[in-house]
């Protein structure tokens, strides 16, 4: 059974930081593209970041400078750490697993809401 499981989401002001994590299991953690997603109110899901298994990263335009994946295959670990947060960051980020069409899986999103 494929699981994803993220954490470290919360409450943050503006400017502060917040580091995700998510624990894959039930995968071949190395075969896969690991991408974080995000979705706020009445917005579509977007794509946040992604990193392949041999370290190729890119990211949204909107989180380029302030946004860090990164990924432990050894312990099938992957992490989205969120500096300079802004209001405009607040959504549910999800963990996703991506080898092929109908090979995806997702997690159940953690909320991350930035407010003074």
């Amino acid at each position: 059974q494929v699981q994803l499981v993220e954490s470290g989401g919360g409450l943050v002001q503006p400017g502060g930081s917040l580091r995700l994590s998510c624990a894959a299991s039930g995968i071949i953690f190395s075969n896969y593209v690991m991408r974080w997603y995000r979705q706020a109110p009445e917005k579509q899901r977007e794509l946040v970041a992604f990193i392949t298994s041999s370290g190729t990263i890119n990211y949204a335009d909107s989180v380029k400078g302030r946004f860090t994946i990164s990924r432990d295959n050894a312990k099938n670990m992957v992490y989205l750490q969120m500096d300079s947060l802004n209001s405009e960051d607040t959504a549910v980020y999800y963990c996703n697993a991506y080898r092929a069409v109908g090979r995806t899986y997702w997690g159940q999103g953690t909320q991350v809401t930035v407010s003074s």
